[in-house]
């Protein structure tokens, strides 16, 4: 239950409504039970419709009717002051049973309209924390969790906490007005039956206190395999191309058939407990109603304790009405041990800090100036590899540089610290004479464009996915000519809906090099200060790769612009080109001079060159 204090802060917000649900609940269970103590004044009027009344009957009906309700006395007492016939209070008391049946079932509508409808908003609410976290949580934390993990904490595991908040708690509620109500009545009407009567309720405490123990177990490695189970099938999905490219359809259904197997195995477990368990309750409570007949019963027969008809009908009724509540309580506690089970893990990543935020001596400001890595090292600190070692780099405001090297070469690595992904475990990385770790993380990232390696595109329309960094509504003359630099504006305009084409997920609708195209696109449309090209023109032609490199020497005029690849451009002029090499520079300098060194660039510009003399 510890797990599940977070969620009080939603009683609280919602609080009015959830006032309102106890005060419903309880109006609804205080009209229902006084349907027995009407319906015992009934039996023992037909009682003595059959008999002859005397002194004594009607002494012990005057003793049961001072047990009763205030409301219910007020009533007998109106319609014995009218000496209308037995036959008539019959009928009257049969139209008054009616209407506190109806008066409770309104009651408890209300009920419902305000708990289960608080419920519904708290499970709002909790996605929404859950899904801000989310976006909060730094990079490392994305490359040690699945998306099927998040997926389902996010879905089904807020769903069971939603049972919690409403159903569950609804019914607990109700549970205690009833079990008040009519352990009151009982013990008010005749004390010694009610002892008999309730003596079940120990084995029942005790069976619900072990058998939650097993539930509670049993949920918490459930809501477990559910992650895996989702995580195999979202991968499944993601990856399907591959999956078909290489035939392996068949060993992914039995690797997914495998995890379903674990889940089916353990739910029904979990099914078998709970299908065991609620008979259990309705053979006790068929056991109380066994000794409110044979007990009164026997004290009836023998006049004692002024027992009549009327006071075993009372008791009937009152054990029926409990039997839902009483049945309920293995439900209910099912429900909170689940929900417990679901708040715990989502608490793990809710209470999970991400290690890249804003602290207290952030600078607000614009990001523009110079770049310095001064002696910066990095690794990753889920694989150990060492990305940079005592890393030193200078680009002035509105220079052009490219960064090349092979691959794992860190100059990725490079791009993310400066985007403030990760922190480096040495050095500092200052932008304009500020550390990038004081500078706001919105304002950094904001006038920062980064164009990643691995494209990603939402499933929205072309114009959407090319304006995804505006703010405010889209202006399409800009999407526009942001597409017409990225040179893919007219292969937008062949396209039947043009910029308003759905792209489907991941953009998986169009083309490698028209996905890149469209997040350089993405990218321009900014009008960053500075502009980070990460690897993003690898699936483009080389006429394509040449008419973009064209548009961005003209759009990057007076910005600052790097450029990572493994490839040389020989059509942009660069200010500096830096060849890195297992996370340090070996040459650093213009295009001419770098020839002049005859190192790596040198060797892979005659490779180049040797090629495009070869397709000619």
């Amino acid at each position: 239950m510890k797990h599940l204090a977070v969620i009080n802060k939603y009683f609280w917000k919602y609080k009015t409504r959830f006032l309102l649900g106890i005060l419903f609940i309880v109006l609804s269970n205080y009209f229902r039970i006084l349907a027995p103590q009407v319906s015992g004044y009934v039996v023992d009027q037909a009682e003595q419709l059959i008999r002859q009344q005397t002194a004594a009957n009607t002494a012990t009906e005057n003793k049961r009717i001072a047990n009763y309700d205030y409301l219910v006395q007020q009533f007998i007492h109106v319609i014995q002051t009218h000496k209308n016939s037995i036959t008539t209070n019959i009928l009257i008391s049969a139209v008054i049973l009616f209407l506190l049946a109806l008066i409770g079932g309104f009651f408890m509508f209300l009920m419902r309209q305000t708990i289960i409808v608080m419920s519904r908003h708290i499970e709002y609410d909790q996605k929404n924390e859950i899904f801000t976290h989310y976006q909060q949580l730094d990079a490392a934390f994305y490359k040690t969790h699945s998306t099927g993990d998040l997926m389902n904490r996010i879905t089904e595991d807020v769903s069971r906490v939603r049972m919690y908040v409403g159903p569950a708690v609804m019914y607990f509620i109700n549970l205690a007005a009833t079990i008040g109500f009519c352990l009151f009545f009982m013990f008010k009407t005749n004390w010694h039956l009610t002892l008999y009567v309730l003596s079940p309720l120990p084995i029942l405490a005790v069976t619900i206190y072990y058998v939650n123990t097993i539930i509670n177990r049993k949920s918490e490695k459930i809501q477990a395999l559910l992650s895996d189970l989702t995580t195999a099938a979202q991968e499944s999905y993601s990856g399907i191309r591959v999956i078909k490219s290489f035939v392996q359809e068949k060993s992914m259904l039995q690797f997914f058939n495998d995890n379903s197997e674990d889940y089916k195995k353990n739910a029904i477990g979990l099914a078998r407990v709970e299908a065991i368990y609620f008979p259990s309750m309705t053979l006790l409570i068929g056991i109380s109603t066994l000794l409110t007949i044979a007990i009164g019963g026997w004290y009836l027969i023998h006049q004692q304790y002024n027992v009549s008809a009327g006071t075993i009908l009372e008791f009937v009724i009152y054990i029926n009405m409990l039997t839902f509540p009483v049945s309920a309580i293995g439900w209910t506690a099912s429900m909170i041990q689940r929900a417990a089970a679901s708040q715990k893990r989502i608490n793990e990543f809710l209470h999970t800090e991400p290690a890249i935020k804003d602290h207290p001596n952030v600078k607000p400001g614009h990001v523009s100036g110079d770049i310095h890595f001064q002696n910066v090292s990095f690794t990753y600190p889920n694989t150990g590899i060492k990305a940079l070692s005592h890393f030193n780099l200078s680009i002035k405001a509105g220079e052009k540089v490219l960064l090349l090297g092979r691959t794992g070469s860190g100059k990725s690595t490079i791009a993310q610290l400066m985007l403030h992904f990760y922190n480096p475990d040495e050095g500092n990385i200052t932008i304009g004479g500020v550390n990038v770790q004081d500078i706001p993380l919105k304002t950094l990232r904001t006038e920062i464009s980064y164009i990643p390696q691995d494209v990603f595109l939402f499933s929205d329309t072309i114009a959407n996915n090319i304006a995804f960094g505006q703010q405010g509504s889209i202006d399409r003359n800009l999407v526009e000519e942001a597409a017409k630099n990225a040179s893919v504006h007219n292969e937008i305009m062949r396209f039947e809906k043009q910029y308003d084409t759905m792209v489907g997920e991941r953009g998986v609708t169009l083309s490698g090099g028209q996905k890149q195209r469209i997040s350089i696109a993405r990218a321009l449309i900014k009008q960053p200060e500075i502009i980070v090209f990460d690897d993003c023109l690898s699936a483009v032609d080389a006429k394509t790769e040449n008419e973009i490199v064209t548009n961005l020497y003209r759009f990057l005029k007076d910005k600052t612009g790097i450029i990572i690849t493994h490839r040389i451009f020989s059509t942009f002029r660069f200010d500096k080109i830096v060849v890195l090499e297992d996370g340090v520079i070996t040459e650093e300098g213009t295009h001419e001079s770098l020839l002049q060194h005859n190192g790596y660039y040198a060797e892979l510009y005659r490779i180049q060159v040797l090629e495009k003399m070869q397709q000619a």
